[in-house]
């Protein structure tokens, strides 16, 4: 497709296979991204598909294996904003059953309008362009958010948390939020937040020989050891700048997932979806460059 069959405000639009990658400029010029990923079917002829949503233009939170992160912080996106991306996905064809906020940004360090967004989508009509009502919001341990969200005890937003280490040690040296909020702080806070049935979703970067061995994975299960965490492991995503990461074979990958289900833990081995077309876990992010670009793969 050309720039001129793009809707409006979307300035580059790229594919691989069903993922659909797309930037949208905002009023003021910024601009974020945002993916549509195809998901397994549970019947026959019911399509599924997740929009990952960005709540920030860059990102204050400075994780190392994360290109949002390398962006620095540009500012909070209004609740419009958020809302505009996933009638844009409905615009470029994509039809999304279920949102997840993990695209640009820490969501839970822009609260206010994150959650004026949600209560949008959970008061749209049914069958309009924004009636989402299954969500999910990812966050990298931010307390003072983590706290605040755990007050609105909302039954409908699923939690997934960012641990990505087994101890503070490695956890302060890749994300810079745990020398302020460390592990045990956190553990606290989901202790206390109103989890379903003690049930949330551990996402875990896997950065070969940093924190994918045999002993991360069992301090991983202790730490986990009060809730019913279900630990998403995602192979590291290359990124600009992330030279001193890389990720696991799947072999070394489905060895520490099977440390995790002897120690009693339920663990996946995430499938990498849209590597290519820089659109998988942690490779958001906008430049001047790619303002300027406009073109459909």
């Amino acid at each position: 497709m050309q720039k001129t069959d793009l809707p409006p405000g979307v300035t580059r639009a790229r594919r691989d296979g069903g993922i659909v990658k797309f930037t949208l400029r905002l009023s003021d010029g910024a601009e974020v991204e945002s993916v549509v990923v195809p998901m397994r079917e549970r019947a026959p002829g019911r399509e599924r598909a997740s929009l990952c949503v960005s709540t920030q233009v860059g990102c204050r939170m400075g994780c190392a294996f994360c290109a949002t992160a390398a962006m620095g912080f540009v500012r909070n996106l209004e609740p419009e904003e958020i809302m505009a991306q996933v009638r844009t996905a409905r615009l470029l064809g994509a039809k999304p059953t279920n949102i997840s906020f993990m695209g640009m940004g820490e969501p839970l360090d822009n609260l206010e309008n994150w959650a004026a967004s949600v209560r949008l989508l959970i008061n749209a009509p049914a069958g309009s362009a924004v009636a989402l009502n299954r969500m999910t919001v990812s966050t990298c341990g931010f307390l003072p958010g983590l706290r605040r969200l755990a007050a609105l005890n909302w039954r409908r937003v699923s939690l997934a948390v960012s641990i990505n280490a087994p101890n503070d040690a490695i956890r302060s040296s890749l994300m810079p939020i745990n020398r302020k909020h460390p592990m045990a702080a956190l553990r606290q806070a989901l202790l206390e937040y109103p989890l379903r049935r003690g049930v949330f979703m551990a996402e875990y970067v896997l950065l070969r020989g940093i924190n994918d061995r045999p002993e991360h994975a069992e301090e991983l299960a202790a730490y986990l050891a009060p809730f019913r965490a279900s630990v998403n492991l995602i192979p590291y995503n290359g990124i600009r700048g992330g030279e001193g990461f890389e990720p696991p074979t799947r072999a070394e990958a489905e060895r520490f997932q099977g440390r995790l289900r002897l120690a009693g833990r339920h663990a996946v081995v995430r499938e990498t979806k849209g590597r290519r077309i820089d659109a998988a876990c942690g490779q958001l992010a906008t430049t001047a460059k790619a303002r300027a670009a406009s073109s459909m793969i």
